[in-house]
């Protein structure tokens, strides 16, 4: 099947668009993020969403960047890093990954172009697809999301597009790890009073047991949710959780890691394309900044109060730096 890869590429921005970091995941150390999604592409509108919103839902699969431009990102990061500075490449997108129609060529011209392990971050919704199945066989590890074992749960929590039914959703989890041989590494998202309850817990495990993952990895928001209601599941909960799913659930605490930025003109560039994936706290952002460089500090954070691609939103009272174009509920954003 021809795809958007063999067809002529349109030029490639002189600064990156696709490739980010190296920044520091909970799940995988230090790792270089791919991310082939226009912001925000997804087929959920998840109420912890570090995005912001999802306007509107998207259902299909498109080519919607250009996948060679994507690769040759890839290839001049992966020409720059330094031996032993990343652990994984990830494709990681601004929505849910598996919306490119070109990711499975994407995922195996990474694998072409480096021994280092590749892992995918899904929502999983599209693995009832057998043709998207196939496409992630070449993976290390991937990494789908189930935070709900029953309908209602998950259309409150996930809210996803009305033609992804949950039946679909945990099926398609199923049958991926009878077809799949990598690492299938599950995330719940725990949230206060939704899905950290005994009952809710119950039901999620019973799904669970349906998918037979490597590991379950119990998170909970630690950056701004895209619903100001929404509250992280507490110590209690997480046990709770521990209890109820079994030894292979595991916790894992916010870590701030470390920030990568070189001392050439594009660590500002670097930075941006941090944010737009992985909104930071204002503590956080300068005790890197200030760990980084303490003399350039004070000219970076003047640097982004100038930019037009980040602002800042407060949840809970405190202040994350987002990207400009995410969608949070009016009256949380204090610069527009």
């Amino acid at each position: 099947m021809k795809t958007s890869g063999d067809r002529n590429p349109e030029p490639t921005e002189p600064n990156p668009r696709y490739v980010f970091g190296p920044v520091f995941s909970r799940r995988l150390g230090q790792s270089l993020g791919i991310d082939p999604l226009p912001p925000k592409t997804c087929n959920w509108n998840c109420v912890y969403c570090q995005l912001g919103r999802t306007a509107p839902l998207q259902s299909r699969r498109a080519a919607l960047v250009p996948p060679r431009d994507v690769i040759k990102e890839v290839a001049d990061a992966l020409s720059r890093l330094e031996e032993g500075a990343v652990d994984w490449v990830t494709f990681v997108g601004s929505g849910e990954t598996l919306l490119h129609l070109d990711l499975g060529w994407m995922l195996r011209a990474t694998k072409d172009l480096t021994d280092l392990p590749v892992a995918v971050i899904t929502n999983g919704s599209l693995l009832s697809d057998p043709e998207v199945r196939t496409e992630l066989v070449p993976a290390d590890a991937v990494l789908p999301s189930l935070d709900a074992g029953t309908p209602e749960l998950f259309r409150k929590i996930n809210r996803p597009h009305p033609g992804i039914p949950f039946r679909d959703h945990l099926s398609g989890l199923e049958a991926f790890r009878q077809e799949y041989r990598g690492r299938l590494l599950l995330e719940v998202m725990l949230i206060h009073g939704l899905n950290d309850t005994q009952e809710a817990l119950s039901d999620l495990a019973t799904a669970i047991q349906r998918v037979r993952p490597d590991a379950i990895h119990l998170s909970s928001p630690h950056r701004p949710p895209a619903e100001p209601w929404v509250r992280a599941s507490g110590e209690e909960g997480f046990m709770r959780a521990i209890s109820v799913l079994g030894s292979a659930a595991t916790v894992l605490h916010p870590a701030e890691g470390v920030l990568f930025l070189s001392n050439s003109e594009s660590a500002m560039e670097t930075l941006l394309g941090i944010l737009a994936r992985h909104p930071m706290s204002e503590a956080q952002m300068r005790r890197a900044l200030v760990r980084w460089a303490p003399s350039q500090a004070s000219a970076f954070l003047d640097s982004l109060e100038a930019s037009p691609r980040v602002k800042k939103t407060t949840r809970h009272g405190e202040t994350f730096w987002v990207s400009r174009e995410a969608v949070f509920p009016s009256g949380e954003i204090l610069h527009s």
